[in-house]
């Protein structure tokens, strides 16, 4: 599964990476606390956070993440959108909360580690 495949198929939008969006989904992880992303979320995975700010797409790509996908209609700020750009990570939104896309995610196929 790509992450193309869950745009496809779930409520999000893309706010940031459009050319990496073919990248491969090999399962998820939600979280808020950075360390705890940094330390457990395997590469590969698309992760689930409401926080917008620009320490996401540092953590993302130290993790080597598939994709972030900020929950809960919280929009991320202009900065955190470029840093990901610049960055080459994708950055997605989604107006469901956190516990909705987790059930969502885990319907359409993708797994925790």
């Amino acid at each position: 599964m790509t992450v193309n495949d869950l745009v496809g198929t779930l409520p999000l939008t893309v706010v940031a990476g459009q050319d990496r969006l073919a990248a491969e989904v090999t399962g998820g992880y939600v979280s808020d606390l950075l360390s705890n992303v940094m330390g457990f979320a395997a590469p590969g995975s698309v992760w689930v956070t409401m926080q917008g700010h620009q320490n996401i797409v540092a953590v993302a790509s130290l993790a080597g993440l598939a994709a972030v996908i900020v929950a809960g209609g919280a929009v991320p700020e202009p900065e955190t959108a470029a840093k990901a750009e610049t960055e080459g990570i994708v950055l997605l939104t989604t107006p469901l909360s956190s516990f909705e896309l987790v059930g969502q995610l885990y319907r359409s196929g993708v797994k925790g580690q």
